[in-house]
Protein backbone atom coordinates (compact mmCIF):
# COMPACT_ATOMS: atom_id res chain seq x y z
CA UNK A 1 0.00 0.00 0.00
CA UNK A 2 1.46 3.39 -0.97
CA UNK A 3 1.91 5.77 1.76
CA UNK A 4 1.74 9.02 -0.34
CA UNK A 5 -0.60 11.29 -0.44
CA UNK A 6 -2.43 12.98 -4.08
CA UNK A 7 0.51 14.81 -5.29
CA UNK A 8 -0.24 18.56 -3.27
CA UNK A 9 2.94 20.33 -4.15
CA UNK A 10 1.77 23.79 -3.25
CA UNK A 11 4.13 26.41 -3.41
CA UNK A 12 1.69 29.06 -1.37
CA UNK A 13 -1.26 29.55 0.77
CA UNK A 14 -4.02 32.16 -0.08
CA UNK A 15 -5.04 33.00 3.93
CA UNK A 16 -6.71 36.42 4.95
CA UNK A 17 -6.05 38.09 1.31
CA UNK A 18 -2.05 37.01 2.56
CA UNK A 19 0.17 35.01 0.25
CA UNK A 20 2.05 32.29 2.63
CA UNK A 21 5.27 31.19 -0.07
CA UNK A 22 6.54 27.90 0.80
CA UNK A 23 9.31 28.95 -2.34
CA UNK A 24 11.72 29.55 0.11
CA UNK A 25 12.11 28.55 3.87
CA UNK A 26 10.68 30.49 5.99
CA UNK A 27 11.20 31.86 9.85
CA UNK A 28 8.57 31.46 12.57
CA UNK A 29 9.40 33.28 15.56
CA UNK A 30 8.62 32.44 19.25
CA UNK A 31 6.80 34.87 20.61
CA UNK A 32 5.60 33.19 24.43
CA UNK A 33 2.88 34.88 26.41
CA UNK A 34 3.10 31.88 29.09
CA UNK A 35 4.93 32.23 32.83
CA UNK A 36 6.23 28.70 32.66
CA UNK A 37 7.78 28.08 29.33
CA UNK A 38 11.04 25.76 29.13
CA UNK A 39 13.30 28.72 27.42
CA UNK A 40 11.62 31.99 27.97
CA UNK A 41 8.87 31.79 30.07
CA UNK A 42 7.64 35.07 32.00
CA UNK A 43 10.34 37.33 29.88
CA UNK A 44 7.88 38.88 28.27
CA UNK A 45 5.11 39.34 30.47
CA UNK A 46 3.99 43.49 29.58
CA UNK A 47 2.70 43.70 26.54
CA UNK A 48 5.17 46.83 25.49
CA UNK A 49 7.61 44.12 26.02
CA UNK A 50 5.72 41.59 23.60
CA UNK A 51 5.62 44.29 21.16
CA UNK A 52 8.68 45.12 21.30
CA UNK A 53 9.67 41.32 20.98
CA UNK A 54 8.04 40.87 17.89
CA UNK A 55 9.50 44.13 16.24
CA UNK A 56 13.33 42.86 16.87
CA UNK A 57 12.55 39.68 15.02
CA UNK A 58 10.51 40.99 12.09
CA UNK A 59 13.51 43.19 11.52
CA UNK A 60 15.65 40.00 12.00
CA UNK A 61 13.80 38.61 9.15
CA UNK A 62 10.87 37.05 10.82
CA UNK A 63 8.51 35.83 8.43
CA UNK A 64 5.66 34.52 10.76
CA UNK A 65 5.17 35.50 14.51
CA UNK A 66 3.73 32.17 16.17
CA UNK A 67 1.95 33.31 19.89
CA UNK A 68 1.00 31.05 22.24
CA UNK A 69 -0.32 31.67 26.01
CA UNK A 70 -0.54 28.12 26.92
CA UNK A 71 2.85 25.79 28.02
CA UNK A 72 3.30 22.78 26.44
CA UNK A 73 6.27 21.83 27.34
CA UNK A 74 6.68 18.07 29.49
CA UNK A 75 4.80 18.21 32.72
CA UNK A 76 3.07 21.92 31.95
CA UNK A 77 -0.09 22.28 34.17
CA UNK A 78 -3.13 22.84 31.61
CA UNK A 79 -4.75 26.10 32.06
CA UNK A 80 -8.43 26.68 31.35
CA UNK A 81 -9.76 27.80 27.93
CA UNK A 82 -10.76 31.35 29.90
CA UNK A 83 -7.43 31.73 31.03
CA UNK A 84 -5.84 30.96 27.68
CA UNK A 85 -7.90 33.66 26.18
CA UNK A 86 -7.60 36.15 29.10
CA UNK A 87 -3.55 35.87 28.08
CA UNK A 88 -3.68 35.91 24.38
CA UNK A 89 -6.47 38.21 23.24
CA UNK A 90 -5.08 41.75 23.62
CA UNK A 91 -1.74 40.99 22.84
CA UNK A 92 -3.52 39.03 19.89
CA UNK A 93 -5.33 42.33 19.03
CA UNK A 94 -2.50 44.72 19.30
CA UNK A 95 0.36 42.71 17.73
CA UNK A 96 -2.44 42.73 14.60
CA UNK A 97 -2.83 46.09 14.70
CA UNK A 98 0.84 47.12 15.18
CA UNK A 99 2.13 44.78 12.19
CA UNK A 100 -0.69 44.15 9.85
CA UNK A 101 1.29 42.79 6.85
CA UNK A 102 2.89 40.18 8.98
CA UNK A 103 1.74 36.63 9.13
CA UNK A 104 0.77 35.96 12.73
CA UNK A 105 0.11 32.07 13.93
CA UNK A 106 -1.76 31.19 17.41
CA UNK A 107 -0.44 28.10 19.01
CA UNK A 108 -3.60 26.70 20.53
CA UNK A 109 -5.21 23.13 20.47
CA UNK A 110 -8.46 24.40 21.54
CA UNK A 111 -11.03 24.93 18.94
CA UNK A 112 -13.07 27.90 20.54
CA UNK A 113 -9.41 29.70 20.96
CA UNK A 114 -9.17 28.99 17.25
CA UNK A 115 -11.98 30.59 16.08
CA UNK A 116 -11.53 33.69 18.09
CA UNK A 117 -8.79 34.21 17.29
CA UNK A 118 -8.76 33.68 13.63
CA UNK A 119 -11.88 36.89 14.37
CA UNK A 120 -8.91 38.95 15.19
CA UNK A 121 -6.82 38.63 12.08
CA UNK A 122 -4.63 35.13 13.20
CA UNK A 123 -3.56 33.85 10.43
CA UNK A 124 -2.28 30.35 10.98
CA UNK A 125 -3.30 27.84 13.94
CA UNK A 126 -0.58 25.89 14.95
CA UNK A 127 -2.44 22.89 17.19
CA UNK A 128 0.28 20.95 19.44
CA UNK A 129 -2.36 18.13 18.87
CA UNK A 130 -3.01 17.63 15.65
CA UNK A 131 -7.15 17.48 16.01
CA UNK A 132 -6.84 15.18 19.18
CA UNK A 133 -7.34 17.15 21.93
CA UNK A 134 -10.66 19.08 20.63
CA UNK A 135 -13.07 16.74 18.54
CA UNK A 136 -14.36 20.29 16.61
CA UNK A 137 -11.14 21.89 15.77
CA UNK A 138 -11.02 20.34 12.52
CA UNK A 139 -14.68 21.36 11.82
CA UNK A 140 -13.91 25.00 12.82
CA UNK A 141 -10.81 24.90 11.06
CA UNK A 142 -11.80 24.08 7.91
CA UNK A 143 -14.65 27.29 7.58
CA UNK A 144 -12.01 29.69 8.63
CA UNK A 145 -9.39 31.57 6.12
CA UNK A 146 -6.09 30.40 7.78
CA UNK A 147 -3.91 27.91 7.86
CA UNK A 148 -3.29 24.68 9.93
CA UNK A 149 -0.32 23.03 11.43
CA UNK A 150 -0.51 19.40 12.21
CA UNK A 151 1.72 18.32 14.59
CA UNK A 152 2.21 15.00 15.87
CA UNK A 153 2.26 14.43 19.34
CA UNK A 154 1.81 10.69 22.03
CA UNK A 155 0.37 11.46 25.04
CA UNK A 156 -0.04 14.93 26.15
CA UNK A 157 2.23 17.49 27.56
CA UNK A 158 1.97 15.91 31.49
CA UNK A 159 2.50 12.21 29.79
CA UNK A 160 4.50 12.30 26.64
CA UNK A 161 8.02 11.92 27.74
CA UNK A 162 6.48 9.09 29.77
CA UNK A 163 8.20 6.12 27.98
CA UNK A 164 7.22 6.85 24.84
CA UNK A 165 6.89 3.75 22.58
CA UNK A 166 6.63 2.99 18.13
CA UNK A 167 6.98 0.02 16.50
CA UNK A 168 8.24 2.20 13.39
CA UNK A 169 8.32 6.25 14.71
CA UNK A 170 8.53 7.14 10.86
CA UNK A 171 5.82 4.87 9.62
CA UNK A 172 3.23 5.23 12.38
CA UNK A 173 3.22 9.24 12.09
CA UNK A 174 3.38 9.32 8.85
CA UNK A 175 0.42 7.19 8.68
CA UNK A 176 -1.47 9.34 11.46
CA UNK A 177 -0.78 12.43 9.50
CA UNK A 178 -2.22 10.44 6.13
CA UNK A 179 -5.68 9.72 7.95
CA UNK A 180 -5.75 12.76 9.20
CA UNK A 181 -5.16 14.93 5.83
CA UNK A 182 -8.10 12.50 4.21
CA UNK A 183 -10.24 14.10 7.02
CA UNK A 184 -9.46 17.98 6.42
CA UNK A 185 -9.66 17.25 2.96
CA UNK A 186 -12.94 15.75 3.05
CA UNK A 187 -13.94 19.17 4.54
CA UNK A 188 -12.28 21.26 1.64
CA UNK A 189 -9.43 22.02 3.55
CA UNK A 190 -6.18 22.06 2.14
CA UNK A 191 -4.07 24.70 3.44
CA UNK A 192 -2.16 22.13 6.11
CA UNK A 193 1.18 22.24 7.12
CA UNK A 194 3.02 19.25 9.01
CA UNK A 195 5.09 19.11 12.21
CA UNK A 196 6.36 15.95 13.29
CA UNK A 197 6.38 17.03 16.63
CA UNK A 198 10.20 16.95 18.01
CA UNK A 199 10.14 16.53 21.70
CA UNK A 200 6.40 15.53 21.75
CA UNK A 201 5.77 11.93 23.31
CA UNK A 202 9.56 10.67 21.20
CA UNK A 203 12.98 9.29 23.03
CA UNK A 204 15.91 11.04 21.65
CA UNK A 205 16.33 8.00 19.21
CA UNK A 206 12.84 8.87 17.81
CA UNK A 207 13.72 12.58 17.39
CA UNK A 208 16.87 11.70 15.65
CA UNK A 209 15.13 9.19 13.45
CA UNK A 210 12.42 11.32 11.94
CA UNK A 211 14.68 13.93 11.48
CA UNK A 212 17.07 11.73 9.28
CA UNK A 213 13.92 10.48 7.56
CA UNK A 214 12.48 13.89 7.14
CA UNK A 215 12.39 13.52 3.20
CA UNK A 216 9.80 10.43 3.55
CA UNK A 217 7.04 12.89 5.53
CA UNK A 218 7.72 15.10 2.46
CA UNK A 219 6.73 12.75 0.14
CA UNK A 220 3.38 13.70 1.30
CA UNK A 221 3.36 17.05 -0.54
CA UNK A 222 2.60 19.46 2.15
CA UNK A 223 5.14 22.57 3.57
CA UNK A 224 6.83 21.08 6.62
CA UNK A 225 7.46 22.78 9.91
CA UNK A 226 10.80 21.77 12.22
CA UNK A 227 10.74 22.74 15.52
CA UNK A 228 13.71 22.06 17.16
CA UNK A 229 14.66 25.33 19.20
CA UNK A 230 16.93 24.67 22.12
CA UNK A 231 14.92 21.28 22.70
CA UNK A 232 16.48 18.95 25.03
CA UNK A 233 17.00 16.39 21.56
CA UNK A 234 19.81 18.85 21.73
CA UNK A 235 21.10 19.14 25.33
CA UNK A 236 20.99 15.44 25.97
CA UNK A 237 23.49 14.69 22.99
CA UNK A 238 25.87 17.36 23.83
CA UNK A 239 25.40 18.42 26.94
CA UNK A 240 23.84 22.17 26.85
CA UNK A 241 20.92 23.85 28.22
CA UNK A 242 18.35 25.91 26.98
CA UNK A 243 20.30 28.61 27.62
CA UNK A 244 23.53 27.47 25.99
CA UNK A 245 21.97 25.56 23.03
CA UNK A 246 21.91 28.37 20.12
CA UNK A 247 24.69 26.72 18.25
CA UNK A 248 23.24 23.27 18.73
CA UNK A 249 20.10 24.63 17.27
CA UNK A 250 21.62 25.48 14.58
CA UNK A 251 22.92 22.16 13.36
CA UNK A 252 19.77 20.69 13.25
CA UNK A 253 18.10 23.38 11.53
CA UNK A 254 20.38 23.21 8.67
CA UNK A 255 20.13 19.11 8.69
CA UNK A 256 16.02 20.02 8.64
CA UNK A 257 16.90 22.59 5.89
CA UNK A 258 18.80 19.80 3.68
CA UNK A 259 16.22 17.52 4.58
CA UNK A 260 13.24 19.60 3.39
CA UNK A 261 11.91 21.48 5.84
CA UNK A 262 9.73 25.02 4.66
CA UNK A 263 9.77 26.56 8.22
CA UNK A 264 11.96 26.71 10.99
CA UNK A 265 9.78 27.61 14.48
CA UNK A 266 12.72 29.51 16.48
CA UNK A 267 13.76 31.72 19.22
CA UNK A 268 16.70 33.38 17.67
CA UNK A 269 15.94 34.37 14.12
CA UNK A 270 18.73 35.80 12.88
CA UNK A 271 20.78 32.34 13.04
CA UNK A 272 17.85 30.68 11.42
CA UNK A 273 17.90 33.16 8.41
CA UNK A 274 21.86 32.73 8.05
CA UNK A 275 21.47 28.95 8.47
CA UNK A 276 18.50 29.50 5.66
CA UNK A 277 20.52 31.48 3.48
CA UNK A 278 23.66 29.87 3.73
CA UNK A 279 21.76 26.06 2.88
CA UNK A 280 19.67 27.82 0.04
CA UNK A 281 23.47 29.07 -1.50
CA UNK A 282 24.77 25.54 -1.67
CA UNK A 283 21.44 24.29 -3.03
CA UNK A 284 22.03 26.22 -5.58
CA UNK A 285 25.41 25.10 -6.69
Amino acid sequence: MSNKITENKQNEYQINGKNLSFKSPLVMAIINLTPDSFYDGGKYSELNDVLQDAEEKIKQGADILDIGAASSRPNAVEIDEHEEWRRLEKPLVELRKAFPKVIISVDTYRSGIAKQAASLGADIINDISGGNFDAEMFNVVSGLNVAYVLMHMQGNPQTMQVNPEYGDVVYEIKNEFIQKISALKKLNFNNIILDVGFGFGKTTEHNFQLLKQLPQVVELGFPLLAGLSRKSIINKIIHTNPVTSLNGTTVLNTIALMNGAKILRVHDVTEAKQAIDLVGYYNQI
